[in-house]
């Protein structure tokens, strides 16, 4: 993390809410539908996987999408998303909703989004956020543009900026290198 200034380690640190857009986030944002009209999605493991420890360290997590996918659906609850939007065309109202149903403060959420649908939540929240190819005015709006690009770790490399600003991340290391269970 020694490239993240003290500005966005200092925002991250106050985070207790990661909301996060699926398509061009947990997705590269292809849809692929076959001849009976099923659709596909690819997610990447590594945006699952950093979610339970999130989830261990009481840090929320969230999705406002503006599609409605039984597939992303099916992701988000095998996840265990603590909440999950879909179909939302108006994104700020549910974040507000949001903001109000769990008692946070707008600089208490990171927000990632990847296009221009998500400027009115990314200019209104704690730590905004967008993928390596994320749109170009969006890039202009965040504080934080990710290494890597949609689909391939977005959230991931938030998540894994929140924890080791909180000073979680370490330990999460030293619990699974420690050789206590052997």
């Amino acid at each position: 993390m020694k490239d993240i200034s003290p500005e966005i380690l200092e925002k991250a640190k106050r985070i207790k809410l990661i909301i996060f857009d699926v398509d061009g986030v947990l997705t590269d944002g292809g849809i692929i539908y076959d001849n009976a009209g099923q659709e596909y999605k690819r997610f990447n493991v590594k945006d699952g996987q950093i979610i339970k420890y999130l989830r261990e360290f009481n840090i929320l997590t969230g999705v406002i999408t503006g599609r409605d996918s039984q597939v992303v659906r099916n992701r988000c609850n095998e996840l265990k998303i603590d909440f999950h939007h879909h179909g939302i065309e108006n994104k700020v109202d549910v974040f507000k909703k949001v903001l109000d149903e769990f008692k946070l403060s707008k600089d208490e959420v990171a927000y990632v989004g990847d296009d221009i649908n998500d400027l009115p939540i990314l200019v209104n929240c704690g730590l905004s956020t967008t993928p390596a190819d994320g749109h170009n005015a969006v890039k202009k709006y965040v504080d934080h543009i990710t290494k890597v690009e949609g689909g391939k770790g977005v959230l991931r490399e938030l998540a894994d900026l929140v924890l080791y600003s909180q000073g979680y991340y370490d330990q999460i290391i030293n619990d699974l290198t420690s050789n206590g269970d052997f």
